[in-house]
């Protein structure tokens, strides 16, 4: 018994295309790269690039661009938010003819040193990131080499970057101010890592909405929940613990939140009976549980938007290194997580 060899095909080349169509290879290439040629030149060679299969080596393509297209997304994780953002970016770029590659860091600092390492080597067109403050010093010298980055959520002042952000000051501001406006003085605030510029700007603006209705600030009501459900959980029962527990509670992000919704549930606390709360995003948990949670909505797609036109008009043939801001405004959807204080 003699082993079968099996050979592959061979791919059909730009060659192959020009001789099957009768045209010359250049008018093959300007036909690939979207340039205009004879209409009548045009049909044949789109007949015979499905017939022959033929695809464009897009890696030999890159290395007379310098272009990829393709576009890395470096995010903390895959949750709620990220997942949002890496569905709509993957539509919105698809129509620019540019594909979305995910690298996940997990606010590592090796990780994130591989996932710029990873982005570099396959020399994607730029790096879209949620900045983080630790890994300023890490991420100078790849803009100082070329690559083009815009960063969503957390700032990282000074650096040559675009950056697309949420105003989350103005947000929180109006968050609180609705909570404030039913009575209510003693309000909490759940808030993120202190180190990030998008936890500073929400606790902020509480602090904006107090002083707006003379209400005083008290530091027993202002809690670090690091970003996740578990200190979130535990914030919240130290906030009920204490002699004079806030009617209110903000939780700066949905994960913090979620922790203290656990907590208030296994502790038979009633909403809004008991304790109003809000939160800053929204997620579909909020829309379905009894009662609804009023929260910030991160206008996901609208960030995407401004991502994409960012990198168009720095991808395109006059485009630079840029160094501009896009603020959107987020919107609250009112439910019946929050009640008028009874004197």
């Amino acid at each position: 018994m003699t082993d079968q060899v099996i050979t592959r095909a061979r791919p059909a080349t730009i060659i192959d295309v020009a001789r099957a169509a009768g045209v010359a290879v250049g008018t093959v290439s300007r036909y690939i790269n979207g340039q205009p040629i004879r209409g009548g030149n045009r049909e044949r060679i789109a007949q015979v690039i499905d017939e022959l299969g033929y695809r464009r080596n897009s890696a030999a393509a890159s290395m007379k661009t310098n272009t990829t297209h393709i576009v890395g997304l470096l995010v903390p994780a895959v949750g709620e938010f990220h997942a949002a953002l890496l569905d709509r970016l993957t539509r919105h770029m698809r129509q620019t003819g540019r594909a979305v590659l995910c690298y996940c860091h997990d606010t590592e600092p090796t990780s994130f040193m591989e996932g710029l390492e990873f982005f570099a080597g396959h020399r994607v067109d730029a790096v879209v990131m949620d900045g983080n403050e630790d890994l300023r010093q890490r991420l100078k010298p790849y803009i100082a080499e070329g690559m083009l980055v815009v960063l969503y959520d957390n700032d990282l002042p000074d650096l040559p970057a675009d950056r697309v952000f949420v105003e989350n000051r103005r947000a929180s501001n109006r968050l609180v101010d609705h909570v404030l406006d039913l009575g209510h003085e003693r309000v909490a605030i759940i808030h993120g890592n202190l180190r990030d510029s998008v936890a500073r700007d929400r606790l902020e603006g509480y602090r904006d909405a107090l002083k707006a209705h003379g209400v005083q600030e008290y530091p027993e009501l202002v809690v670090d929940g690091r970003w996740n459900d578990n200190h979130g959980y535990t914030c919240m029962g130290e906030l009920m613990a204490l002699p004079n527990p806030p009617t209110a509670v903000f939780g700066a992000n949905y994960n913090m939140s979620i922790g203290a919704l656990r907590w208030l549930r296994e502790h038979d606390v009633s909403i809004p009976e008991d304790i109003s709360l809000v939160s800053f995003d929204d997620v579909p948990a909020f829309s379905v549980h009894r009662p609804g949670i009023t929260a910030v909505g991160q206008p996901v797609d609208k960030i995407a938007e401004a991502i994409v036109s960012t990198l168009t008009e720095r991808l395109g043939p006059n485009g630079s290194l840029g160094k501009r801001t896009m603020r959107i405004d987020a919107e609250i959807t009112l439910r019946g997580s929050t009640r008028r204080l009874r004197r």
